[in-house]
């Protein structure tokens, strides 16, 4: 079983009467708390020919179908760009899933369980299901097949319509405690696992899939331009991140956060091992417009998926954080 210990009690509060289980779970909450592992597991001992309290046999025939990525009774619904799939030439929307995904689903329900018990439905990240398919899903959802279980994932449960998320139980999947956190990632060998922590929120998988060396390595050119910022400098990592600009805005607002918080006497929060730069370039730069430029690269946010020049506009975010510092030197 894959379950993560800081979510073993979630488990046994949902698994403790399978009679009792819901035909439509919601499972929600951030990034890298192990959503996607829980409701495989519970898929897998939903479908176990001998489940036991704390999960599947991983004994019997339907555990080694589950495994193999062939289990009859089960039906995975994804957006094609996570999945791996190649999209039909001239059609777009590889991110998003479908009304003809959804469409398969009722087919499959239509089915006969091939064991005679459970059939597992998961969908994720829910969120990314379009207009259509969220329609085409409520249907299903109003008017469930008997011991069938569809289990929506999502990151941002808000953006599914309401009338979605009423017909499904909530579960929340939380953040564990840091401590809990700490060692955890120390147990999978990371050595410092308290400063990606930070970096992420406190969400343990997400700090595992930051900590890969060639994204440390991208981060620390960016802590270096920042630190010692100049037009050439910025220039040379917005034309190095055009390829990863979300990755690049991600770091510069919180690098912007923290220059707030140090000017506000408060904590470093995202990059503990820069404090003594975030210290120096805070009492550099003017609160107002410090304040001002975080707030204008947050909302540029929503140009991250708009097919602009990733180049330029990484660069523009960059040009005004320097601008801001050099403002400050004339106060």
């Amino acid at each position: 079983m894959s379950l993560h210990p800081w979510n073993l009690d979630l488990w046994r509060e949902l698994t403790g009467d399978r009679a009792r289980l819901p035909h439509a779970l919601l499972l929600h909450g951030p990034r890298g708390t192990g959503k996607r592992e829980f409701v495989a597991d519970l898929a897998k001992w939903l479908l176990c020919e001998a489940p036991g309290p704390e999960g599947a046999c991983d004994g019997c025939k339907s555990c080694g179908w589950f495994d193999q990525g062939g289990h009859p009774d089960f039906k995975l619904i994804e957006p094609a760009a996570e999945a791996g799939k190649e999209e039909e030439p001239g059609k777009k929307g590889g991110k998003y899933i479908t009304i003809n995904e959804i469409r398969q689903l009722s087919d499959f329900l239509g089915l006969v369980s091939h064991q005679g018990g459970w059939r597992v439905v998961v969908i994720q990240p829910a969120e990314q299901l379009n207009a259509a398919a969220a329609n085409a899903l409520l249907k299903t959802l109003e008017e469930p097949p008997a011991n069938v279980l569809i289990a929506l994932v999502a990151h941002q449960p808000r953006r599914l319509p309401a009338t979605v998320r009423s017909r499904c139980r909530k579960l929340a999947v939380g953040l564990p405690g840091r401590e809990q956190a700490r060692d955890w990632l120390a147990g999978q060998g990371m050595r410092e696992p308290m400063a990606m922590l930070d970096e992420v929120g406190g969400a343990p998988l997400l700090a595992i899939e930051y900590a890969e060396p060639e994204r440390l390595a991208r981060r620390a050119r960016f802590l270096a331009a920042v630190a010692k910022p100049s037009p050439d400098g910025l220039s040379r990592l917005a034309q190095e991140s055009q390829q990863r600009v979300d990755e690049c805005w991600g770091w510069l607002t919180r690098w912007l956060y923290d220059l707030l918080a140090v000017q506000g006497n408060g904590p470093v929060r995202y990059f503990p091992e820069s404090e003594p730069v975030l210290r120096h370039l805070a009492a550099k730069a003017r609160p107002a417009s410090l304040w001002q430029c975080q707030q204008e690269v947050v909302a540029a946010g929503r140009w991250l998926r708009h097919p602009l020049n990733g180049q330029l506009l990484l660069e523009s975010w960059l040009l005004s954080y320097l601008d801001t510092l050099e403002a400050g030197n004339g106060r």
